[in-house]
């Protein structure tokens, strides 16, 4: 910001010169020691009047003089570029005035001895404050915009916010309450972008002290909160009517506790991240009690302290069974095409990817009538009840439907897990040690395979780096995201990752264009990744038209056969839906 010295009165003789470049084309009536022309009235060796006054150095000012000081209304032009135009007094801006920078800010409002002060409007750097200035500081009641889009509206002191005010984000965020040093502090509020809402105490803008969050989905966590999270004692309210009240770490149920869950049941003991740990109690809600010690959501020992039967061990001694049941229920290849479908949820450590799997395969059956399915899962709580997602297993289900399914057929793979760099598929359950799947081991152990019409689509981090290896004529490929990208959604409580949702739960239920699907799900996570400010994923396609005229020819069969199905129903006269003009233009 700019700032004037006082012109020292004039008390020596003064010369006469010709004028320099750029000032008016009459002779200077005076020079200044310091070469300066003035021209204008000079009344006892002092400045006086209407008058211009030209620099050596380019710069110039405009306006009255009073015993030699700029006084009243004036314009400034500085060497470097400053351009000033308002009030001057005793030398310095002073009143109202404008002032403009070489870089394209400028300031227009109140000044005070050379400073901004009073009502004004800074505009610099992509910066915008309106309000109150004292000093050239930000000082009072004012509202501050930056180019990130983060915005400050209140009262600020000596440049920083500091007293009762409201803070958006870069994301969007809003934090509301009392500012200390441009941090909010003590009782306030926050609430994000999707419609979470805090209210409580905060420590140096996070949550701190006693406080409620509550989510967009009626979720309600109260307590003790530490840096951020709830930490200590504290209460959850589900919105499908869980309960827990107890002790908490990091959001997680920590400690002693007590938790009703939506079904009926009650466990009441020690928690360790969220999972019965510890000595407790579970009371079904049929009424029948499991007492003793816990390990990671299982029982190991009874009231009486005697060792039970380790799930993971009994879960070992069938997982053979599980998997050779599974591929028995796969049903031979018929003259018709038929559409098979595997699914995989390789990471067991969260439950986003068997319910995404789980979807998938519901969804295959439902809508897109496949004849047989497959699906295998690594998951904490099935490990006794599902086939395993290995690499073992995953070879045994691809040979099988290569020997169940004929040449006619297609053949629809889903896998969804964590990600790597290395482009390699996480397959991970809980107390074993799984080797990962890497991208060059998928596309040989989908040799079988090589024959068949495929559509693989992969749902993970890094998951671009497929493609180069499985992509073919006879292969479709998706992905989640491009080879150098993470996608996102793979959390524990989420129904779907963002890739996942967009391309079935909402892409496929509106058209049967596999290739138009992936347009629309690519599409809808670019919008929610910008609106949460994330890094674009990028899905990625290899739309293989040999793959695309066969999905196409299966669902123009599909529809025949619902026609015939119903050969009384007056709708049977109408054409089959599933295929769009627009779909059958687009694989041409």
């Amino acid at each position: 910001m700019h700032r004037l010295a006082n012109l020292a009165p004039l008390s020596l003789a003064l010369l006469l010169a010709a004028c320099g470049d750029g000032e008016p084309l009459l002779p200077a009536d005076a020079t200044l020691p310091d070469g300066a022309r003035y021209r204008g009235e000079v009344i006892d060796g002092l400045l006086q009047g209407p008058g211009r006054l030209d620099y050596r150095n380019g710069g110039w000012f405009v306006g009255t003089f009073k015993d030699g000081q700029w006084q009243g209304p004036g314009e400034w032009q500085g060497a470097n570029g400053e351009h000033y135009v308002g009030e001057f007094e005793q030398g310095a801006f002073h009143g109202q005035g404008t002032l403009h920078y070489p870089d394209g800010g400028s300031y227009q409002g109140g000044f005070a001895a050379g400073r901004f002060a009073g009502e004004g409007t800074l505009q610099q750097d992509g910066l915008v404050y309106r309000g109150t200035f004292k000093n050239d500081l930000f000082d009072g009641l004012g509202t501050l915009e930056r180019a990130d889009g983060s915005s400050f509206h209140g009262q600020f002191r000596k440049g920083v916010a500091h007293g009762q005010g409201v803070r958006h984000d870069e994301y969007g965020n809003q934090f509301s309450g009392q500012f200390d040093q441009g941090q909010l502090q003590g009782p306030g509020s926050f609430k994000n972008t999707d419609g979470d809402l805090y209210s409580g105490d905060f420590r140096d803008n996070q949550f701190h002290g006693k406080g409620r969050y509550q989510s967009v989905e009626d979720e309600v966590w109260s307590g003790q909160f530490v840096e951020g999270a709830l930490n200590g004692a504290g209460e959850f309210q589900g919105a499908d009517g869980e309960r827990y009240r107890g002790e908490f770490r990091d959001w997680r149920y920590h400690g002693q506790g007590r938790l009703q869950l939506a079904d009926g049941s009650l466990y009441e003991g020690h928690f360790e991240n969220g999972e019965y740990s510890g000595n407790g109690t579970l009371t079904l809600a049929s009424g029948d009690q499991q007492s003793g010690t816990w390990l990671h959501g299982q029982r190991l020992r009874d009231e009486q302290g005697r060792m039970l039967p380790d799930p993971l061990e009994l879960g070992l001694l069938i997982q053979g069974r599980l998997l050779d049941e599974a591929i028995a229920e796969l049903p031979a290849s018929t003259p018709a095409i038929e559409l098979y479908a595997l699914t995989l949820a390789g990471d067991g450590e969260q439950s986003v990817f068997l319910r995404e799997a789980d979807y998938v395969a519901k969804l295959l059956g439902e809508r897109f009538a496949a004849y047989g399915r497959i699906t295998l899962t690594n998951h904490r709580d099935h490990f006794a009840d599902r086939p395993l997602a290995t690499r073992e297993s995953l070879t045994r289900a691809v040979q099988a439907l290569a020997e169940r399914s004929g040449p006619e057929d297609l053949i629809f793979i889903y896998l969804t897990s964590h990600g790597s760099r290395r482009h390699e598929l996480s397959l991970d359950q809980p107390r074993l040690q799984l080797s990962d799947l890497p991208a060059s081991e998928l596309a040989a152990l989908l040799q079988p395979l090589h024959a068949r019409h495929k559509v693989v689509v992969i749902s993970a981090c890094y998951s671009g780096g497929f493609i180069p290896p499985l992509q073919d004529d006879q292969t479709l490929v998706m992905t989640a995201a491009r080879a150098d990208r993470v996608s996102f959604g793979c959390s524990e409580d989420n129904d779907f990752t963002y890739f996942g949702r967009a391309l079935f739960a909402e892409a496929l239920n509106e058209t049967d264009d596999l290739q138009r699907a992936f347009e629309l799900a690519k599409a809808k996570v670019a919008e929610r990744e910008q609106a949460e400010g994330f890094e674009a994923s990028e899905p990625q396609i290899w739309p293989a038209k040999a793959v695309l005229r066969h999905w196409r020819a299966l669902r123009e069969q599909q529809a025949r056969q619902a026609l015939r199905a119903a050969p009384g129903d007056d709708s049977a006269a109408r054409p089959a839906p599933p295929i769009e003009q627009s779909n059958q233009r687009s694989t041409q």
